[in-house]
């Protein structure tokens, strides 16, 4: 993993997949994301949770769905960040029967505002997220 004093914030993102319907369609974009320099991807991991409620790490190439895309360009993409109890702690916010993909990334457009915030002796001290629905309702109030 690069130097901690060059990184952009870090964050995450559990995405589930009903039915465990994988179609690739976002990794044209998410590889866009990173040529351009926006994200570093640091882990890409992908799990299934079962019936019962079971949640296990899915290889690549056991990723189900009718059509199978091709996630083989992220192999090796593992900082060792994400770890066994991650998965079970993204296994909580999806539903049984359904698939997951967690995305852990560095903000990479942000790195060289972090190192001048550093530098000036600043530290990050609260990071959030405004959900879409949010931000759709606000928007349609006015």
């Amino acid at each position: 993993m690069s130097d901690l004093q060059t990184m952009g914030p870090v964050d995450y993102l559990v995405v589930e997949f009903k039915g465990n319907k994988m179609t690739g369609e976002g990794i044209p974009i998410l590889l866009d994301l990173v040529d351009r320099g926006t994200i570093r991807i640091l882990d890409l991991a992908f799990m299934m949770k079962d019936d019962a409620g079971s949640v296990r790490r899915l290889a690549f190439d056991d990723i189900p769905g009718e059509v199978q895309p091709d996630f083989t360009v992220f192999e090796g993409a593992s900082s060792g960040l994400l770890t066994d109890e991650d998965l079970r702690e993204a296994g909580a916010a999806i539903e049984p029967g359904n698939a997951a993909g967690i995305l852990v990334y560095e903000n990479a457009w942000a790195a060289p505002f972090a190192m001048a915030l550093r530098r000036g002796g600043a530290q990050l001290v609260a990071s959030g997220r405004i959900p879409a629905d949010e931000l759709l309702t606000a928007s349609s109030a006015k």
